[in-house]
């Protein structure tokens, strides 16, 4: 059981929106075993009072419960949807869009959280749905953050998504390459990414260390976007 530690650290961070994937929305078997286990989602669980806004898809099903990804925010989140782009029927894949209500700015932030799947052929074509839901649904001219884990460790999508959206991904802007991010013990491949639109990136982070290393298998990463 992180949970507890996981919910801290990012508490330290402090960040306005997170992006999770693999967040557990019911689980009967671990809730059974474990007495830490907390009465609300994992992800109700870890937005507590500090990010009271959070959007969740359901992506994957099963006899003891559902997972999926979860966006949380300081702010709130006037409207959000869960797009199945799953390529089979085993493994089950999602986007989840939330549009976010920044104070003062008249545009809403669109926040897309995604995780891939494992083969290359079906990530292209995961990635052309996410292509085909921003052209569909997102101004040009309101920012748009994508952010996730990719699984695209020959890194493909960087050059699709700078063609096609005219999106850039945070660290290899501020940085000249992705971050290194899995497995979070030695990481050595680039899997998890930040991409923004009509944004500003200041800072872009792997946030490392014992502690973290603890929470999950691949690396946190934070990035600083501003309009």
């Amino acid at each position: 059981m992180s949970l507890s530690a996981i919910r801290q650290a990012i508490r330290q961070v402090h960040p306005d929106l997170i992006f999770l994937q693999e967040v557990l929305g019911e689980h009967k078997v671990h809730q059974k075993n474990f007495k830490e286990w907390p009465n609300q989602t994992q992800f109700e669980f870890l937005a507590d009072e500090t990010w009271p806004h959070y959007a969740y898809g359901k992506n994957a099903i099963y006899t003891s419960g559902h997972h999926g990804n979860a966006i949380l925010s300081k702010y709130p989140i006037i409207g959000w949807e869960n797009i199945d782009i799953s390529t089979n029927r085993v493994e089950r894949r999602g986007l989840l869009h939330a549009m976010i209500e920044i104070p003062e700015k008249k545009q809403p932030l669109h926040a897309i959280c995604v995780h891939l799947g494992l083969l290359e052929t079906e990530r292209l074509k995961q990635i052309q749905s996410i292509c085909e839901r921003i052209e569909s649904h997102v101004p040009h001219n309101e920012p748009l953050i994508i952010a996730g884990d990719f699984n695209d460790w020959r890194v493909r999508a960087s050059k699709i998504f700078e063609k096609k959206l005219e999106a850039r991904e945070a660290f290899l802007h501020l940085h000249g390459s992705h971050a290194r991010t899995f497995p979070s013990w030695l990481p050595s491949l680039r899997l998890d990414r930040v991409y923004f639109r009509g944004l500003a990136a200041h800072r872009a982070k792997c946030l490392i260390g014992t502690r973290w290393n603890k929470l999950s298998d691949h690396i946190a990463l934070t990035v600083e976007l501003k309009f």
